[in-house]
């Protein structure tokens, strides 16, 4: 069986975060998220797959090659124009001659939920997640173990399960593709085309969704990813580690690395290669510190994705946050993560107010943004790319 991954666009980019220079996949646990979704489908015994491809075409098709690093098969279709879910798992179809996978670029999956989904017999199988307000969601409508309808965001839905956006197709859901009309929002539906494959009598179940649901479509969703990867962390060593460092519970650290006296480390934490790190520093759980990383003296860090090339520098403070490539903190510099009122932390998003749902949240953080010593960062800011603070600026 084929897994295609609809990868155009998703999982591979937030544009705050990589703007001005060559584009990178975003990492959770130091690898691209697109890494993690193969290393699962292949632990669940599929070993072809199709990547539709559109913005970042090039970085991806570098990483990854023919698969054949990974002992798999890849290959690479570009979705020209973004015109929809349907429209890109249409462009795969070349490729596809049979039953086959559909996993989102941006949704992390268990190996066990891939293998029970291709472990079913029905025509076409929609992954499903309980959730407690599906009026958001598209939501499907059963008789039995059969699907019979899908609603798109229904003001009072007729289940709690809603479209998780994982499937497993026939070849003949392509024909329903081409049937399918643009919507009012002018994209092809896959959800038009799945309803018109019930509406001919296909056999279409449902399988319910029971790994924790981590849908990155925002940057503060690499937080939640990062940690749900980094707590099947196990530990490995292949740095130097001074006598009077500590590192405590499950560590990754990569070669060329150096753990300077007086660090102390709580797993899960995972460490690049040829990192100098300390002395005298706290890095806390569920931080994920790329290549190249320097962090300095007396400085704490916890639950963040740091990306290669950063430097932290001593005295500075940092949680709840999102880090991007070669960036360069000034001494002193802390970033605030908590509100005072305990609630929800708000982040701007094209030009409007998110609330994130985190009560936890420090910065986003563009590639090459350089703090001056002593800054202040509130809660949910967004520093994009090459920004500049000065001396003891306060940044909200």
């Amino acid at each position: 069986m084929k897994a295609v991954i609809l990868a155009a666009g998703q999982g591979t980019r937030m544009r705050p975060l990589t703007d001005r220079r060559p584009k990178v996949m975003l990492p959770i646990g130091n690898k691209p998220i697109l890494e993690h979704i193969i290393d699962e489908a292949v632990a669940a015994g599929i070993r072809e797959f199709v990547i539709v491809t559109g913005y970042m075409e090039n970085s991806i098709r570098d990483y990854f090659g023919d698969g054949s690093q990974k002992n798999v098969s890849i290959d690479y279709v570009l979705q020209e124009e973004q015109n929809g879910t349907g429209h890109a798992i249409g462009c795969a179809e070349e490729y596809v001659d049979d039953s086959f996978l559909v996993l989102n670029g941006d949704m992390l999956i268990s190996s066990v939920q891939i293998k029970n989904l291709i472990d079913r017999d029905e025509d076409a199988v929609l992954t499903v997640k309980e959730v407690e307000d599906p009026c958001n969601f598209g939501v499907i409508c059963t008789a039995g173990e059969k699907v019979t309808r899908i609603v798109e965001k229904p003001e009072k839905p007729p289940t709690n399960l809603a479209n998780a956006g994982i499937y497993l197709f026939p070849q003949a859901i392509f024909d329903y593709i081409r049937k399918t009309p643009e919507s009012p929002r002018g994209e092809i539906e896959i959800t038009d085309s799945i309803q018109m494959l019930i509406d001919a009598g296909a056999s279409v179940g449902y399988e319910v969704f029971r790994d924790e649901w981590i849908d990155i479509g925002r940057p503060w969703d690499l937080l939640a990813a990062n940690k749900h990867v980094l707590d099947g962390l196990t530990g490995n060593i292949e740095a130097e580690v001074e006598p009077n460092a500590t590192l405590k519970g499950e560590v990754v650290v990569g070669e060329g690395t150096v753990i300077r006296n007086g660090a102390y480390i709580i797993g899960p934490v995972v460490i690049g290669k040829n990192c100098d790190i300390g002395p005298n520093c706290f890095i806390r759980p569920s931080t994920a510190i790329g290549d190249n990383v320097r962090i300095g003296n007396a400085v704490e860090i916890k639950n963040c994705v740091v990306m290669d090339g950063t430097n932290i520098g001593h005295l500075s403070y940092v949680g709840d946050s999102v880090i991007g490539r070669d960036c360069n903190f000034g001494a002193g510099t802390k970033v605030a993560n908590l509100r005072h009122d305990g609630r929800t932390i708000r982040v701007m998003v094209k030009g409007k107010k998110v609330d994130s749902g985190r009560r936890k949240l420090g910065v986003i953080m563009g590639d090459d943004v350089h703090t001056g010593i002593n800054t202040c960062i509130n809660v949910g800011c967004v520093l994009k790319t090459g920004r500049c603070t000065g001396l003891g600026e306060v940044v909200k």
